[in-house]
């Protein structure tokens, strides 16, 4: 308690700073700025404090694994799947990935966070900055998000659905609304 104190009040980094709630016995989806509550946390649901999803590309190991095989790593869909689902119900993704053990990154990792880096370099606006939409169709494959401007507030709509296997993600920005 006398370190979050000072952190929070005297620490260099004080307007700064945010914690999770890893920091002591019985903490968990209790205190801190956000919650991690378990790994690969996400509720599915709309969250009303902030969440962090801490997952891995690998199913079963937060590592490196020799004898991994492709089945056991998600899918570059089920990944910005995880990441659209996370954001739309208020939460952060924290993906990690494991290095072999001369710090490299092997391919299958590589490849994945590619096909997110892409999927963002044209649907970001609908992730960077955003907040959720007080409105989610829990359960469906549409997620809504927001971002309020300095005269209007965008809605962002996140389609889910891989029609006729073409491996795409849709977003639309449903519209801009004044703000009154």
């Amino acid at each position: 308690k006398e370190f979050l104190a000072w952190l929070y009040n005297s620490s260099p980094v004080r307007e700064t700073v945010v914690t999770n709630d890893r920091w002591g016995l019985g903490t968990n989806c209790k205190h801190g700025d956000f919650y991690t509550c378990t790994d690969r946390f996400n509720p599915g649901v709309l969250q009303k404090h902030k969440f962090e999803n801490a997952m891995t590309i690998d199913k079963a190991s937060w590592g490196h694994r020799n004898d991994a095989k492709l089945k056991d790593f998600l899918t570059s869909e089920e990944l910005i799947r995880e990441l659209v689902t996370t954001v739309a119900v208020n939460g952060n993704l924290l993906v990690n990935v494991g290095p072999t053990k001369y710090g490299t990154i092997e391919a299958i990792f590589a490849e994945r966070l590619r096909d997110m880096g892409k999927w963002l370099r044209i649907n970001g606006k609908a992730i960077y900055g955003t907040r959720p939409w007080d409105h989610q169709n829990e359960g469906k494959d549409i997620w809504y998000t927001r971002k309020i401007g300095s005269s209007r507030m965008s809605v962002f709509v996140i389609v889910l659905m891989y029609p006729f296997d073409t491996n795409t993600i849709v977003i639309k920005e449903v519209g801009q609304y004044m703000d009154n």
